[in-house]
């Protein structure tokens, strides 16, 4: 409140270039409700500068800023699980991209709504016609959109069509070449072909994918870290070994400490439960894992609270 008496109308005062770079990295190495704690006064100061802004051309920039600050909004309300928030910032972001005129922008944020919806967010079937709907914007490969069509086939068992969209993956990557805005790196290919190859049982395709992450990731990206070798799991269960594959992820989401088990870990611990046939369901390792799911998604009324929880709780 004290920044918005000083004279600044076009917000050029603020290094807002700065501040987006330092959220996208909060949003890969800390806790989600800090990101979301940390972005309130960011997201009130934008709000002050567009309001104060006189000229378009600065207005549109600041709506570029403001597209990409919900984008982070809403990925981190998504690894909370706060779904119904998120999808009002994912609206959020896309109408402030539009009204920025940004095409990167525009397919940035549409790309990060598709991948981040196939947590538990929304059915593969809508991430694919979310898909759809941002190729309808322009031609132009990009690959978020591109991993997020693999990953929703493979959820679908539609696994050679999502294998052939692997090889779209690469082409468009290849293309494209990331963004400038810090966004895409190349770690997601190796972890789009992860979640691809472990659905449809190919081990030796994801193990060598789950190495190339494991390799290429900082040691802070744990979300990246722990999932890929969720996949794993989920490839063991496929493949028939379900009490070792239960096991397995039960034994990583217990050991992830509970500011980081986000609805991200969680929803893919759910894909390991979902990979194992009815018949399999009663087996004592996958009620184990399913205790362990209950507990770091805070259900059950059992006193423990995931991060969600503890947000909530803050206010």
């Amino acid at each position: 409140m004290l920044e918005g008496h000083l004279s600044d109308p076009d917000g050029s005062g603020r290094d807002w270039d700065c501040a987006l770079a330092n959220h996208l990295h909060a949003l890969r190495t800390r806790p989600p409700h800090q990101v979301i704690d940390d972005l309130t006064a960011d997201l009130y100061a934008l709000h002050t500068d567009i309001a104060q802004s006189r000229h378009q051309d600065a207005t549109r920039w600041l709506y570029r800023v403001a597209a990409i600050l919900a984008c982070v909004q809403a990925n981190a309300l998504t690894r909370i699980g706060d779904h119904e928030a998120a999808i009002r910032w994912w609206s959020t972001a896309r109408r402030t991209a539009d009204a920025s005129g940004d095409l990167e922008v525009r397919l940035l944020v549409r790309g990060e709504e598709a991948i981040h919806g196939l947590y538990g967010q929304r059915e593969p079937r809508r991430v694919l016609a979310l898909v759809a709907a941002a190729r309808r914007i322009t031609d132009r490969p990009w690959p978020r959109l591109v991993a997020a069509e693999a990953k929703a086939l493979a959820m679908l068992g539609r696994h050679s069509d999502a294998t052939r969209t692997l090889d779209r993956l690469v082409d468009a990557a290849e293309r494209v070449g990331g963004d400038s805005l810090g966004w895409w790196k190349v770690d997601q290919v190796y972890f789009a072909r992860s979640w691809v190859h472990a659905a449809a049982g190919s081990e030796r395709a994801a193990d060598a994918a789950r190495d190339r992450v494991l390799s290429t990731v900082s040691r802070n990206s744990y979300q990246y870290r722990i999932n890929v070798r969720l996949h794993e799991a989920i490839c063991t269960v496929v493949q028939g070994g379900i009490d070792a594959g239960c096991r397995h992820a039960a034994e990583l989401i217990d050991a992830t400490p509970a500011a980081y088990r986000t609805n991200h870990v969680v929803e893919t611990g759910r894909r390991v439960l979902g990979a194992v046939p009815p018949g399999r369901q009663a087996s004592p390792a996958v009620a184990d894992l399913r205790t362990v799911l209950v507990a770091a998604s805070g259900e059950g009324g059992s006193g423990h609270r995931g991060p969600a929880g503890a947000h909530r709780r803050s206010g």
